[in-house]
């Protein structure tokens, strides 16, 4: 009879040794919110947390890597493997990082310079404002010159009744107590000092160091005086003078009314208008808005304008150079406005030479002779004394209007396009690609040149314009005749 072996239970499946939670991403977000339940509880600040963190930050990578690494040790020696960071532990170390640096760069951005140049009030870096009242007198030299530094803050230049300088201070101070703010306007008090004809005015915003301090200075002179102005980070304004005036300003507005004398403006990502002045006139520099009327001298302006000129009623010569334009003329009796698109300028008087770019360009009333190139923009010039008129454009048209009895004779050439004219005495002909036209009107003694490139040309027939008088400087009124006084008679 056989035996029966019965046969050992199969053993039970074997299991992967688990691997063990990591402490590391717990840790530091335990030191984190230990961090931030005292900011809330108020025992730390939010600003003494923020500036430890941009500071420490690097600790909390420190501290996750040691406890890896601890781990990674007692895996070992369990004989276990070590679990690695992990897509949550990847994202949190990313997190800290990008915290940390931004908090580090945040603390080292000057604020407070921010504050003063924003105009920021009530934000917690910027602090409290406290606001100063100060005031300065002084006995101003005879033909003396009053030169004016100030680092923050506005400018504003007024007649003295006296031959003295008056000055008022209107002081804005950014501190976190009073107590700052007190001592920071004790060392930033403006100075003025007299070395012969000149006289030095100095805002001393840089007395308290780092700090920004921003001072409005209202100050009131002789008349005859000139000045020389400085200022950064401020408007300015001068009225009534009969010496010269010479700004340089960033990032302000400069208003200059009433100038006898002639006015220097170098401007450096400012705005400017000016009028009633009564001798040259000089711009330069990176400036936005520019905007002069009533010149009786010269106008030049010579640099990067990144808005808008206006210019109107200017009695001498006026000259505009930029990377993109470079244009001359003789005076300008009616107005010129000047944008990045367009140029419009009505009763303007020549010789006019115009080369610019990517603009519209419309003139309305120019007198003697005409040069002109352009590019990427239609021409329309309307002639009110007609000289020699020579125009180069491409990719646009021309429209030419001159008086009817002109006398004048044409050489007209244009590609990819056609000639049109209410001048039956020229001789036109339109091509497929290229049209032309010639001949002479009335004797022909003026000379009128036309090139253009993918445009048309018209040369219409336009009523004599008159040219507007020059505006008369008022006559001062006579004064009443004194009546004599009776003499005493004797009885």
């Amino acid at each position: 009879m056989a035996s029966t072996v019965q046969a050992p239970p199969p053993a039970p499946p074997t299991r992967p040794p688990r691997l063990r939670r990591s402490f590391a991403g717990p840790v530091v977000l335990i030191v984190l919110g230990i961090f931030f339940l005292l900011s809330n509880m108020g025992v730390i600040s939010w600003n003494n947390f923020g500036l430890w963190f941009s500071h420490y930050w690097p600790v909390l990578l420190i501290v996750w890597g040691i406890i890896k690494l601890i781990e990674y040790q007692q895996a070992n020696r369990a004989g276990e493997r070590a679990r690695g960071i992990g897509a949550g532990g990847v994202m949190l170390i990313v997190i800290v990082v990008v915290a940390g640096l931004a908090t580090t760069e945040a603390y080292r951005w000057n604020w407070k310079g921010w504050c003063n140049d924003m105009n920021v009030e009530g934000v917690p870096w910027c602090g409290h404002t406290y606001n100063y009242t100060d005031e300065l007198q002084q006995a101003f030299p005879a033909g003396g010159t009053l030169h004016v530094s100030s680092e923050h803050g506005a400018i504003n230049v007024t007649t003295a009744e006296d031959n003295q300088i008056h000055v008022t201070v209107h002081k804005r101070v950014n501190a976190d107590r009073q107590e700052q703010a007190d001592n920071w306007n004790k060392t930033t008090r403006p100075q003025i000092t007299i070395n012969g004809q000149v006289v030095n005015l100095d805002a001393n915003t840089r007395g308290a160091g780092d700090h920004w301090i921003s001072d409005d200075l209202d100050i009131a002179i002789p008349r005859k005086a000139s000045v020389v102005l400085s200022t950064r980070h401020g408007d300015v304004s001068i009225m009534g003078r009969d010496g010269t005036a010479d700004i340089t300003c960033k990032d302000g507005d400069v208003s200059v009314t009433d100038l006898n004398g002639s006015l220097n403006l170098s401007l450096d990502g400012s705005s400017a208008r000016a009028s009633q002045i009564a001798s040259d006139v000089v711009v330069q520099g990176r400036a936005k808005d520019v905007s002069l009327e009533d010149v009786k001298g010269t106008v030049r302006l010579d640099g990067d304008f990144m808005e808008s000129v206006k210019l109107a009623r200017i009695a001498k010569a006026v000259s505009f150079k930029t990377t993109r334009t470079d244009m001359d003329f003789s005076r300008l009796d009616g107005d010129l406005n000047l944008d990045s698109g367009d140029l419009e300028a009505r009763s303007i008087m020549g010789p006019l030479n115009l080369r610019t770019r990517s603009k519209d360009i419309r003139i309305n009333g120019v007198s003697s002779n005409v040069q002109l190139k352009n590019e990427n923009g239609a021409v329309e010039i309307e002639v009110s004394k007609l000289g020699n008129l020579q125009v180069e454009n491409s990719r646009g048209d021309i429209r030419i209007s001159v008086p009817e009895k002109s006398s004048f004779q044409v050489e007209v050439q244009a590609r990819d396009g056609e000639i049109q004219s209410d001048f039956s005495e020229l001789k036109i002909e339109n091509g497929d690609n290229r049209a032309s036209a010639s001949g002479s009107v009335n004797g022909g003694s003026s000379r009128i040149v036309l090139n253009n490139e993918h445009g048309t040309i018209e040369i219409r027939k336009g009523a004599t314009i008159p040219m507007p008088p020059m505006p008369a400087t008022p006559k001062m009124p006579k004064l009443p005749k004194v009546p004599e006084v009776p003499q005493p008679t004797e009885n």
